[in-house]
């Protein structure tokens, strides 16, 4: 599909690409990761050839087909679903001509072509990608122009999509989604039948949608098999094995160099002395293992409040007067809570944040809180508002008058602006370090409670890894509104949705709002199937209570939960068995066991592996069995 050549580029004489080569056969789906500022956009633009290479060969097979997401958002008075359409010039040119074609063997030639691309299902085909980035029926008939620049991504990425490209290069796919979207598009790409070249910062989706990685390090690219953890656990093994290499060729050479030391001058041991001087120059110098420092931050940890901090009863919240966004809002929170918000962009989950920052006031109902409450706000439109002709030291130093430099400085260095970092022009930051900048801004006087809405769409996984470990080790309540599932799971203990002008609470993990989506999903297909009648025949749309349905759901759920136990058990017992299996394998590829010596032994470890396999054979096939009851039991 795709081969990669001594590939090198430079910016401004650096070096980005040096020699890179990359092999990637049809139908692979490969993560491209690496720290910010790595290369890995520009990888992209290499390969899609908007920019030019300074030396080695790009290669894409005859005839395949290549999809990037445009930069520019679409606009105009074109609805969203035909500006999808559209993006299949091919089919637009066929049904054109095959209006006014009136030779009859090129008006089945045209027909023959308009089969071969599914041209029939076109409308259906981008309708469903529209849905599941969170367009319904209604705003699918809608203008471009009446969507913000956000939405409006998401339909140059559904048209891409659309257009099922051999080649398909995603570039941070998910930053303009919300979590419901993220997770179509996860599994979109699970099941999609092209070659897939993904960046992304998202564990979860290099976890699911992807079978391998390549790491784009110091201008070289690795390939390693498998997901991001496997990647992970594999990269960190190399790097354990190359610093006790190192730590060992240093002893080496200590020992070596004492031997010559102390021998040189002696007669009887020159020749010794000598030769040990040849393997300590063969050796060369030892090289260090250095890992990449670490992104590292700290949230200040409050006083303690006595609960609530916040309790809200029967609010309702909204930004005109009779317009409600929000309604019969009854929501407590103490110091020690995690909340995550779900529910789709547009449902009102910036909305309760707002109320709950005081941006926002109840237009009904009560809600009180702590006098002494202190809140840390972060939002990612605020970085817009960082002025970028000054520094992140000067942006602290205006809101710590009075404070010497040190101490000034020291605030920073919590949030990773060590030394000439802090007087660098915020303009020239990168995306990910103006959000590291607002995390020291509103933490400054060490708030009881946190609220961040879309924190991560700008922090590689380092910063990631850190934002977790701060908010986990933070004091204070967190309410957190991501697209980033694994950021979920690693820091919320309690998920709330906000959907239909309610706020409820969900009763599950991510793993079980992942499945009610996809319940949720499957039985909007099979209505859609029927015509979308409402059972009785008439044509009209059917009525859904939807909080009756996420009831339903979850008592489905609660009824199969010890289904779900029973799974994860076997789940586990399968890892354990995949890795004592893969142990013993390892020791049969040393050629010196299939000696005459050690018969006895490759026979036993022959037979050990053969018990291995057949237990594992078993706990799979009860683990299809319980699976399969699992998902009969909450369809």
């Amino acid at each position: 599909m795709l081969q990669i050549t001594d590939l090198t580029y430079r910016i401004g004489g650096r070096v980005i690409l040096d020699q890179v080569s990359l092999t990637i056969p049809d139908g692979h789906k490969v993560g491209l990761i690496g720290r910010n500022g790595a290369g890995k956009s520009t990888l992209l633009k290499l390969i899609s050839g908007e920019l030019a290479t300074d030396g080695g060969d790009i290669v894409l097979s005859k005839r395949a087909r290549m999809g990037v997401v445009s930069q520019e958002a679409p606009a105009g008075s074109r609805s969203l679903l035909d500006t999808v359409l559209a993006a299949d010039t091919e089919r637009a040119s066929l049904l054109d001509e095959a209006e006014t074609a009136t030779d009859p063997h090129r008006i089945a030639e045209i027909h023959t072509r308009l089969a071969d691309i599914d041209a029939h299902t076109a409308e259906a085909r981008a309708a469903s990608i529209l849905s599941g980035l969170g367009f319904d029926a209604e705003a699918q008939q809608r203008a471009c122009d009446d969507f913000s620049g956000g939405w409006r991504m998401r339909v140059a990425l559904a048209a891409t999509l659309f257009l099922r490209p051999d080649l398909l290069l995603l570039d941070e796919p998910t930053n303009h989604l919300d979590l419901e979207a993220t997770i179509w598009l996860e599994n979109y790409l699970i099941n999609y039948p092209g070659t897939i070249i993904l960046i992304s910062h998202d564990r979860d989706l290099l976890n699911r949608a992807v079978k391998t990685i390549a790491h784009l390090h110091d201008g070289t690219v690795t390939l390693y098999g498998g997901n991001y953890d496997k990647f992970a656990k594999t990269r960190r093994e190399q790097m354990e094995l190359a610093s006790k290499h190192y730590e060992k060729q240093i002893a080496q050479q200590k020992h070596l160099q004492s031997f010559i030391d102390r021998f040189r001058a002696k007669a009887s041991k020159a020749k010794q002395a000598q030769s040990r001087v040849k393997m300590l120059e063969k050796m060369g110098p030892a090289i260090p293992v250095v890992e990449d420092r670490g992104i590292s931050f700290d949230f200040p940890s409050p006083k303690e409040l006595p609960p609530p901090l916040i309790n809200i009863h029967n609010g309702e919240v909204g930004y005109e007067p009779g317009k409600p966004v929000l309604r019969n809002i009854s929501l407590r929170i103490d110091m020690d809570d995690r909340i995550a918000l779900l529910g789709a962009n547009g449902n009102g989950k910036s909305t309760l944040a707002k109320l709950l920052s005081d941006r926002l006031e109840l237009t009904d109902g009560e809600k009180t809180s702590s006098n002494k409450l202190r809140i840390g706000y972060f939002a990612q439109h605020q970085t817009d508002e960082l002025r970028g002709d000054e520094t992140p030291y000067q942006h602290m130093a205006s809101l710590m008058p009075d404070v010497i430099e040190s101490k000034v400085r020291a605030q920073l260095g919590r949030f990773a602006f060590e030394g000439a970092k802090g007087d660098t022009k915020v303009k020239d930051l990168s995306g990910g370090e103006k959000a590291r900048l607002l995390f020291a801004l509103m933490t400054l006087d060490a708030p009881h409670m946190l609220i961040l809405d879309e924190p991560t769409n700008h922090l590689d996984i380092d910063s990631r890894d850190a934002l977790n470990h701060a908010l986990n080790a933070y004091e204070g309540a967190v309410i957190i509104i991501s697209h980033d599932p694994y950021l979920i799971e690693a820091c919320a203990d309690r998920l709330v949705l906000v959907a239909d002008g309610t706020v409820t609470s969900f009763d599950g993990d991510v793993a079980e709002y992942r499945q009610y989506l996809l319940d949720r999903a499957r039985m909007e297909r099979r209505a859609n199937k029927n015509g979308g009648e409402d059972g009785n025949g008439n044509g009209k749309p059917a009525k859904r209570d939807r909080k009756a349905e996420r009831q339903q759901a979850a008592e489905k759920r609660k009824v199969a939960a010890p289904i779900k136990r029973e799974v994860e058990k076997l789940e586990k017992q399968m890892e354990k068995l995949s890795e004592r299996k893969a142990g013993i394998e390892e020791k049969m590829a040393d050629p010196t066991l299939y000696e005459d010596a050690n018969a006895q032994k490759l026979a036993d470890i022959q037979k050990e592996l053969g018990q291995i396999e057949n237990e594992l054979a078993m706990v799979e096939q009860k683990w299809l069995d319980k699976q399969e009851e699992y998902e009969a039991m909450v369809a």
